[in-house]
């Protein structure tokens, strides 16, 4: 071992010459910095001369971008790029929680995740248990954070149904602002969209995501909101196809629409921010040039249509998307009295139609929600 040593440089590269992707075997790594073979590095590892974060190495241990590694006490910088961003639609049904723990065991909307290798989901917004419809996820915090952070003014779409309906001084109310406790919330647009006896529809968008903002915003207003559906987040519209439990995985092309919409980019399998300018709006707030808010157009707002059986489409600008309110809840009991489980999207994570959903182990969680 004495006689290695004598081998190695005097002058530790500082940085590694290879960009990983992914976590990696030290040893691997190692190698990659000029010391000699991966069997040496080994040979290093077992003699104590490597730490990562500070503690001793050890063999088949990987490292990832967030590790400190150090030679001989000497810090080593491991290059990583971001993984490639990857998005799930998911038709969120009532009766889920967007948490991975909840102490009362309630089903998880994490349960019907499928594993992703070196990451983990992040849910872009929240539903709360008893709301329904379109529900983000990615693996990209940068993408998570431009889709969820107010200043950016992501619009969220919402069908809502209520007990009643709106009268002229309330539907003007909400155009121009409803005093909350936590500030004032208003509606982007405000859209009837009919209904039967005391059931009345409307198709809402908010630009913000606090908690239950819709529900309160209703009830700021005397009324009680008996169902509510999200039908799209930014530009991501909820397919007419996609059931609820469906997951479904964006194509490439729907991925650089989407990030594109939020200011960023793709370049190599990461995402990187665009040069951004910023506007006063008559209500004082500042918009980014690569938010969706920037530019009003009917067809920006509106959004583009993912769907799944790819066929051209190109959205009419004066149509409400293609999510029709139900009249029914529309849920067939099994002969036992138990509610039947969706099946997985026809196309995406679980392959092809009529394939057989995985069990899952579930989970339980709990937290707040935006609408």
């Amino acid at each position: 071992m004495h006689k290695f040593a004598e081998t190695l440089p005097t002058k530790i590269k500082k940085t590694t010459d290879e960009v990983f992707s992914e976590p990696q075997r030290l040893h691997k790594v190692l190698a990659s910095c000029g010391f000699g073979s991966r069997r040496a590095m080994e040979e290093l590892i077992l003699a104590g001369r490597i730490t990562v974060n500070r503690m001793p190495a050890e063999i088949g241990q990987k490292v990832g971008p967030g590790d400190e590694v150090r030679i001989n006490g000497e810090p080593v910088k491991i290059r990583f790029t971001e993984p490639q961003p990857r998005v799930l639609l998911y038709h969120k049904p009532a009766g889920e929680i967007v948490s991975r723990d909840d102490p009362e065991g309630r089903a998880s909307v994490f349960d019907r995740l499928p594993p992703i290798h070196g990451a983990k989901w992040i849910s872009i917004g929240r539903l709360d248990f008893n709301t329904e419809g379109l529900l983000l996820f990615t693996n990209s915090g940068e993408l998570a954070n431009r889709l969820m952070h107010p200043r950016y003014e992501v619009e969220r779409e919402y069908a809502v149904r209520i007990i009643g309906e709106l009268n002229e001084d309330q539907i003007q109310e909400m155009k121009t602002g409803v005093e909350l406790e936590d500030g004032p919330v208003r509606c982007e647009k405000l859209l009837d969209g009919g209904g039967e006896g005391v059931n009345h529809w409307y198709h809402i968008t908010i630009q913000e995501g606090r908690n239950r903002e819709v529900r309160r915003l209703f009830e700021a207003l005397g009324l009680t909101v008996s169902r509510l559906i999200r039908t799209r987040y930014g530009v991501v519209n909820m397919p007419s196809v996609a059931k609820r439990g469906d997951v479904l995985e964006l194509e490439q092309t729907e991925l650089a629409t989407l990030i594109k919409s939020v200011g960023l980019k793709m370049s190599g399998g990461a995402t990187e921010k665009t040069p951004e300018k910023t506007l006063r709006t008559p209500f004082g707030k500042k918009k980014t040039n690569g938010s969706m808010s920037v530019d009003t157009s009917k067809k920006k707002t509106k959004g583009v249509r993912f769907k799944v059986d790819r066929k051209p489409h190109s959205p009419k600008a004066d149509t409400l998307p293609s999510f029709e309110a139900p009249t029914g809840e529309n849920k067939a009991a099994a002969p036992d009295g138990t509610t039947p489980r969706h099946r997985v999207g026809r196309r995406g994570l679980y392959g092809r139609k009529n394939q057989k959903q995985p069990k899952r182990d579930q989970e339980s969680g709990g937290q707040e929600s935006e609408a």
